[in-house]
């Protein structure tokens, strides 16, 4: 058996058994290992960004690492954007790369670089192997690291003759470590403050938005009449009919503020205590009120969905009755196209068990809104700012759940930068709409622009903001890679492309001009 067999045998092992993968020379042993032994299902993505967008959609709704495979120094920094996103997402992923051959190392050819540089800075867990024997433990070591909470990213360098030499052993996996409840100090104190009859909210992310850990929130805050928050850059949020209420804190500065101004408590679940994304002149970037006391009642890495349970314990609540969303969907509207009667759209047809992917931040911004009422869904959002994550985070959200629709909401320029994805979903057949609003404008620089007390934007300034001139035809570019598409002009045109799209087998791309 040689090091890259021992590899890819130990990640089965592990459970890793989907590889998002755009591989080169100096990954053809790893390669060759996924041709000869079965159980890893490989998902090509023609561009790096896709891929470890994808890896980052996949942990989040499978709840465990997707392995990725990318090629040396440069293939990996292509990905690094949305490597970024997926830090911020805390979710877990085993980042493979190839490296030279190690006595090849030294010649410095064109595509040697400092790979482990390029990683570090999104890495929690990083090595380089060194020996074929070795390859098999270091991969469980990764996949460990990957998967100790709240979810990391681990990245193994693999030189090629360290894949192609033999010698390889497959390693045994190791449980990782209990992610620990907060202390009871910490408990207590929350439970004080939820007693005391103050406005609070409950901020929480992760493991916490889903499932135990958010029923177990939604009886918290019944009982004691706290409201639950849910950070603007949210990883996973499940919403809908019969579950409990939770807001999205808002992005724009103004808004969070005025929504946050009334609470004078706030306990952080795995989150961070919210601000602006990013400095204004004369602007406070806090979003709390000066007398807002914040407490960290759990701290990422906690057992978040156990805290909550000591929590509602101390708090005595079992029993306690939900107060949730009610079925309640918008009517169907008609007419001209306008942002409102789209979000009434897309809640007035959501199926069941849908995932949303949402990275439309202007044009989408009253979708939540829209959709509160709706069956329960799945919802994802762009942790980490990088723009371009929608469609590869729907790629591994339809790879993780394939009997579940994928509704993907993106903004054509932010669509532009991993455009590929497309292609990925149509040679998979994943159950994606994809929805891509073209208002032909980096919209939120232009917001932006004004907040920052330059005056308005002269031409100069327009022509990086606007990305008109040529028109993006989306319809073409989907047509292009395989994926069905289609160009509406009123509501009742959105509804039934929304419609087809939500029945179809494979993805299909709608274009709305605004």
């Amino acid at each position: 058996m040689n090091g890259a067999e021992s590899l890819i045998r130990t990640l089965l092992a592990g459970n890793v058994d989907v590889c998002f993968t755009n591989p080169g020379t100096s990954e053809i042993h790893l390669v060759a290992a996924l041709d000869r032994i079965p159980g890893m299902r490989c998902v090509l993505g023609l561009f790096e960004g896709v891929v470890t967008g994808a890896a980052d959609g996949y942990a989040r709704m499978a709840e465990k690492p997707a392995c990725t495979l990318l090629h040396l120094g440069p293939g990996f920094g292509n990905g690094l954007a949305n490597l970024h996103n997926a830090s911020r997402a805390q979710v877990p992923m085993v980042n493979l790369i190839g490296q030279h051959a190690t006595y090849h190392f030294r010649h410095d050819t064109p595509l040697t670089s400092d790979i482990e540089a390029i990683a570090r800075p999104y890495s929690k867990w990083l090595r380089t192997s060194t020996a074929s024997s070795d390859i098999g433990s270091d991969a469980a070591a990764a996949i460990l690291a990957a998967r100790t909470a709240p979810g990391q990213i681990a990245t193994l360098i693999v030189p090629a003759d360290v894949s192609w030499s033999d010698g390889g052993r497959i390693a045994p996996m190791l449980s990782p470590p209990k992610a620990p409840v907060a202390s009871v100090e910490s408990i207590e104190r929350a439970s004080s403050m939820l007693r005391s009859g103050l406005r609070t909210a409950i901020l929480f992310t992760g493991s916490a938005l889903y499932g135990e850990g958010l029923a177990t929130a939604g009886r918290i805050a019944t009982a004691t009449g706290a409201k639950l928050l849910a950070p603007y850059p949210v990883t996973r949020l499940q919403r809908g009919a019969g579950l409990p209420i939770v807001d999205r804190v808002n992005y724009v500065l103004e808004q969070a503020v005025e929504q946050l101004k009334e609470f004078r408590q706030l306990i952080l679940v795995g989150a961070r205590a919210p601000v602006a994304y990013f400095a204004y002149p004369g602007k406070e970037s806090v979003f709390t009120a000066p007398e807002c006391e914040i407490h960290t009642l759990a701290n990422p890495g906690e057992d978040y969905v156990g805290t909550l349970e000591s929590l509602e314990a101390t708090l005595s609540l079992h029993g306690t009755k939900l107060l949730a969303e009610k079925s309640e969907r918008p009517p169907l509207p008609d007419g001209n196209i306008t942002l409102a009667g789209l979000a009434s759209v897309v809640g007035a047809l959501l199926p069941e068990h849908a995932i949303v992917v949402d990275e439309s931040m202007t044009s989408g911004r009253g979708m939540m809104a829209a959709t509160k009422g709706a069956p329960p869904h799945d919802w994802l959002g762009n942790t980490g700012g990088s723009i371009g994550i929608a469609l590869p985070l729907a790629v591994g959200a339809a790879v993780a759940c394939p009997s579940r629709r994928v509704l993907c909401l993106t903004a054509d320029g932010s669509g532009m930068y991993t455009l590929q994805a497309l292609w990925t979903m149509a040679r998979e057949g994943l159950n994606v709409t994809c929805v891509v609003f073209a208002n032909r404008d980096y919209a939120v620089l232009k917001r932006e622009f004004s907040y920052l007390g330059v005056g308005a934007p002269g031409p100069r300034a327009l022509d990086m903001f606007e990305i008109g001139r040529p028109d993006l035809d989306w319809v073409r570019l989907a047509k292009g890679m395989g994926v069905p598409g289609t160009r509406v002009t009123s509501l009742a045109g959105f509804a039934a492309a929304l419609r087809e799209g939500f029945a179809s087998e494979g993805p299909t791309l709608i274009e709305v001009p605004l």
